[in-house]
């Protein structure tokens, strides 16, 4: 069901986009946890920390197919917003088009360069097969999940965030009884649980393109809306690509800042593992407030509602401000406990670990949630080279934890690499924030004269 977030309250039009988009995000969030949890309970502090391992190059290249797919929805967002169909049509076609040539090529690149970059990040002999078998398979898959993140936004930026919860709970679902089928009853260790995600995924991709042709109509395209339009293609490309680079560079420093915390041994990765995991379902909170703020801003801007754009921020950040609190709480007091979930045995060096990295990084929740508020509603106005900007700043922040702070105090140099990075990514997207603010209240007005 799509939602036209032009009119009606900002408030209630925010909270009925975001707690599907939530939902959806959190279910997206346990089936990558699953093959965490699983492979942690049943395979072993090794095999799991190899899985760990593993997810900074998945970050690296399926966060570049998940940031290009994200900024080529804006447009989209934008066409919605202006009631103009044909260029819907048009768009939604080059989504797909931009979308299957990007998944082939990061496809060659990463099942050619697997080896090199655990190479690279000087992954421990002791979990590099598990880490090897894992990633090799996920990668061969990349066009299953170029399918399925291209579909959702697509379905999001027409304001639709009901039918991807629906997809996102079948394919969790789905993923979690065949994790424990392919791992437990066949016995085929942690390739076992990537070929689980990659069946779990397909489905989903399956369900996606029957309900787009039965149900959403308006994106079907005519045979003339196949024809490349240079104009409109570069508009996506200069969207799409800076936000999909963006994301790998953010996740180079999540590299360089795994190969510092490789040098630190496997229970280290363990550990690191298990609360990024954590945190990630946590952050789904804030990120999902923070992805409703680009349909909201980019319907509103189509639709050249600026004054309805700037109340609608406003309202999200005070929503997201007040759960980034509730979560950081949660973290605190229960931070042993969510630890031992994926830990078996006597770990409590690990699980000693894990309660240092959240009694560290709750502090700075805040600072996360403006970031996601900020970042996605310029994203939604259509720039693109400030989140890349700020993701370069994120980059040279966690690459300064891992030479120099990981060197000088351990652990707790890792732990404070992702605060300071999130602060130092809010300052140039909070002052594009305001300046654009600024700027097309001033138009409007130059207008109006």
């Amino acid at each position: 069901m799509t939602l036209d977030m032009t009119k009606g309250k900002p408030l209630k039009l925010l909270l009925s986009f975001a707690i599907p988009l939530l939902l959806g995000n959190v279910f997206q969030q346990i089936y990558n946890m699953a093959d965490t949890f699983i492979v942690g309970r049943t395979l072993g502090v090794h095999a799991l920390a190899g899985v760990g391992a593993a997810g900074s190059l998945m970050f690296l290249i399926m966060g570049f197919i998940q940031g290009v797919s994200s900024g080529l929805a804006v447009p989209l967002a934008q066409a919605y917003g202006a009631k103009d169909y044909p260029r819907l049509r048009r768009s939604f076609a080059l989504n797909i088009l931009v979308s299957l040539v990007v998944s082939v090529l990061m496809t060659i690149f990463s099942l050619t360069q697997t080896r090199n970059l655990l190479d690279l990040m000087g992954t421990p002999k002791e979990i590099y097969q598990e880490a090897f078998n894992y990633i090799h398979v996920i990668f061969a898959g990349l066009i299953l999940f170029a399918i399925l993140n291209g579909g959702l936004n697509c379905l999001r930026a027409l304001g639709d965030s009901r039918m991807p919860l629906i997809f996102l709970i079948m394919t969790s679902l789905v993923n979690v009884v065949l994790d424990i089928t392919f791992i437990l009853a066949l016995g085929m260790g942690v390739e076992g649980a990537a070929y689980a995600t990659l069946a779990s995924v397909f489905l989903a991709d399956v369900m996606i393109f029957f309900y787009i042709g039965k149900k959403v109509k308006i994106l079907l395209p005519k045979k003339e809306d196949w024809r490349i339009r240079q104009k409109e293609l570069s508009r996506h490309l200069t969207i799409g690509l800076p936000i999909g680079f963006q994301s790998s560079i953010i996740a180079i420093g999540a590299i360089i800042l795994q190969t510092a915390l490789n040098g630190l041994g496997a229970d280290v990765v363990a550990a690191y593992t298990t609360v990024s995991k954590i945190e990630q379902l946590g952050i789904q909170i804030l990120m999902s407030f923070g992805m409703t703020m680009a349909t909201y801003i980019g319907q509103n801007y189509g639709a050249k509602k600026y004054e309805r754009m700037w109340a609608g921020v406003t309202t999200g950040v005070k929503i997201s401000l007040v759960m980034s609190w509730l979560m950081g709480g949660f973290f605190y007091l229960l931070a042993d406990r969510l630890v031992g979930l994926f830990i078996t045995g006597e770990h409590p060096h690990i699980l000693a670990l894990g309660r240092q990295y959240f009694h560290v990084t709750v502090f700075f929740y805040s600072f996360l949630a403006l970031l996601f508020i900020y970042r996605y509603t310029i994203q939604g106005l259509g720039h693109s080279l400030v989140p890349t900007f700020a993701g370069i700043l994120e980059l040279c922040t966690r690459t300064f934890s891992a030479w120099v702070l990981i060197p000088r105090f351990g652990f707790l140099g890792g732990i404070l690499a992702a605060p300071l990075s999130w602060i130092m990514a809010l300052l140039p997207v909070s002052i594009t924030y305001y300046y654009s603010r600024r700027h097309l209240r001033s138009k409007e007005k130059h207008k109006s004269r």
